[in-house]
């Protein structure tokens, strides 16, 4: 019995990525422009990983108003409160910045919070950290982040070119600043787990990129005559059957860890989600295409010395001779790779054939007569 699958995709997709290239730059542009300002006025709505202070979650007996239990906390005298629902109306997170005295100072205030609260509340987690280990935590979570993208950088250098690896480091700043910007935009909690969830991002993203790049690189060596932008049509239309079941698998893992997860990775798993798909949609339109700005190196195919042969640029606006996998007839290739054949072997193959004619000729011809010898009278039948 032969099994078949459900659905299968199409490996023989014909997109043109490239043609919106310059809308979805424009785009991109635009929303880092937007991050960079949200950042430098609102800024980020550190938790209390990155502020010090205290954090409290409790559950009360019945339903409560978050807004009348915020009012009363914040005539306590401990500095700016946030109150927030966690997940129902009878749980709350609290946290209250760093006192001024020490440990013993925040547990005083921890139990002011405490008998503030509705009776019967029960506490179900507290967590404190201190402003020196805090400001500690941001700077390893920015040192985190500028390491791994410096060794991306260098790995991708080293197995492509600097024009791919430039184009990977511009797409993986897009996707850390459009996940920044949402994090400021809704003033969602930033703490050091949506640290590690840049970073899961940044390898995601990064994985997704080298396909495509390994694939843009391999078609360089077969089409050499393919105008790029066609050509980078072509490898990301090559590749888009796996990016989508990859995408696909990974945002279904992710969307019951956001729905059934809980409040706690609530916000991870939030970033991640966002994230798969901004490194989606950067690799296929931001890395793929960047590389017709810096441009790329032509000559992958490691021709051999003496062949004399050079590859030709085609104008820009050109149509391309060369045949695609999905068009019909593949002259053009076939005459391309003959025409890359080294000259040394079309004589060495010369030089076998001569040699065996001369072989074969040699048994029916007479023996060549030596310099100087004298020409033999030819006797004649009577």
């Amino acid at each position: 019995m032969k099994l078949k699958p459900l659905f299968r995709l199409s490996q023989k997709t014909n997109y043109h990525f490239v043609k919106y290239f310059k809308l979805c730059l424009g785009l991109s542009i635009a929303a880092i422009l937007g991050t960079i300002v949200l950042l430098s006025t609102s800024g980020l709505n550190f938790g209390i990983d990155f502020k010090g202070g205290t954090l409290i979650q409790i559950q009360t007996p019945v339903a409560t108003d978050a807004g009348h239990l915020r009012t009363t906390l914040s005539h306590l005298g401990l500095g700016e409160i946030q109150l927030q629902a966690f997940g129902t109306d009878t749980e709350f997170l609290i946290r209250f910045p760093e006192q001024p005295g020490g440990p013993d100072a925040q547990k005083v205030a921890a139990e002011k919070v405490l008998a503030a609260v509705p009776a019967g509340s029960k506490e179900l987690r507290r967590e404190q950290v201190g402003s020196t280990v805090s400001k500690e935590l941001i700077t390893a979570a920015i040192w985190a982040l500028v390491f791994t993208n410096l060794g991306i950088f260098i790995y991708v250098w080293f197995r492509f070119e600097w024009q791919f690896a430039i184009g990977a480091i511009v797409s993986l700043i897009h996707d850390v600043m459009f996940t920044l910007g949402v994090f400021a935009f809704f003033r969602l909690d930033f703490d050091l787990t949506i640290v590690a969830a840049l970073l899961t991002i940044l390898g995601y993203s990064i994985n997704d990129t080298v396909v495509i790049y390994d694939r843009i690189r391999e078609n360089l060596r077969r089409y050499k005559r393919l105008p790029l932008g066609d050509l980078l049509d072509l490898s990301v239309n090559e590749t888009m059957s796996r990016t989508i079941m990859t995408v696909g698998t990974v945002f279904m893992a992710l969307l019951a860890l956001y729905f059934f997860g809980g409040e706690v990775i609530r916000g991870f798993t939030f970033a991640m989600l966002f994230g798969v798909l901004v490194g989606t949609y950067s690799s296929v339109y931001i890395a793929a295409p960047f590389l017709i700005i810096i441009g790329v190196k032509r000559d992958w195919s490691g021709e051999k010395a003496g062949s004399g042969q050079k590859n030709v640029a085609v104008p820009a606006g050109a149509k391309a001779k060369e045949a695609l996998p999905f068009q019909d007839g593949d002259a053009d290739e076939d005459e391309a790779d003959e025409a890359a054949k080294p000259t040394s072997q079309a004589e060495a193959s010369k030089a076998a054939l001569a040699a065996v004619s001369a072989r074969k000729g040699g048994a029916q011809r007479p023996p060549a007569r030596a310099k100087g010898q004298p020409r033999g009278r030819s006797k004649k039948r009577g």
